[in-house]
C-alpha cells in the first residue's frame, strides 16, 4: 500500500511540474492570473449576493442556494486544512512558478476550487444549458490554482468534490 501511495505522489508531482512549468507562457500567465480570482471570496460572494439581491425568481433562489453552498462548503475545507497541513507546492518544490505575494496557509484542499464549484453547481442544476459555460469556467479556476503554483492536483480535485458535493446536498435539502 505504501508503494502505491508513493507512486501516486510521484505521479502527482510530475503532473504538477508539467502544468506549472512546461505549460507556462505569457498568454496563460495573464488570463489564469485573473480568472483564478473568480474562486476567491470577493468574487464568489459578491456575484452570488448580487444575483440573490437583484435577480427575479427563480434565479434569486438559485443565488441563495449558491450562497448557502458556498458558506457551508468552507467548513470541511477549514477542517481539512487543520487535519492535513500540506505545504503549498511553491514552498515545497524548488523552481515552482508563482506570482507576487502568494498564499501561505495550507494547500489541501483548494478553497478557490471549492468556492467556484459550490457557486456554480446550483446554477448548472437549475439551468442545465449554462453547464457548457460554467463547468469549463470552474475547471479553469481549478487548473489555474495548479498553474500558479498554489496547489497540487489532488488539492484541486478535493476542492471540486467538496464544493460539488455540498452544492448538491444544498439543492437536495432545499425546501
Amino acid at each position: 500500500m505504501r508503494q502505491l501511495f508513493m507512486k501516486l505522489l510521484l505521479w502527482e508531482r510530475r503532473l504538477f511540474k508539467w502544468i506549472n512549468g512546461r505549460l507556462h507562457n505569457p498568454f496563460l500567465n495573464f488570463w489564469l492570473f485573473y480568472l483564478t480570482h473568480l474562486g476567491g471570496a470577493t468574487s464568489a460572494i459578491g456575484i452570488n449576493l448580487l444575483i440573490w439581491a437583484f435577480a427575479p425568481q427563480p434565479l434569486k433562489t438559485t443565488g441563495l442556494q449558491a450562497l448557502t453552498a458556498l458558506a457551508v462548503s468552507h467548513l470541511p475545507v477549514a477542517v481539512a486544512k487543520k487535519l492535513y497541513p500540506r505545504m503549498r507546492p511553491y514552498l515545497a518544490l524548488p523552481g515552482t512558478n508563482t506570482f507576487h505575494n502568494p498564499l501561505k496557509d495550507h494547500s489541501f484542499p483548494s478553497g478557490h476550487t471549492t468556492a467556484i464549484f459550490a457557486s456554480t453547481v446550483p446554477y448548472m442544476a437549475a439551468y442545465p444549458a449554462l453547464t457548457v459555460i460554467l463547468l469549463p469556467l470552474a475547471c479553469i479556476v481549478g487548473f489555474s490554482r495548479i498553474y500558479l503554483g498554489l496547489h497540487y492536483p489532488s488539492d484541486v480535485m478535493a476542492g471540486a468534490v467538496i464544493g460539488s458535493g455540498v452544492a448538491a446536498g444544498t439543492i437536495v435539502l432545499w425546501i
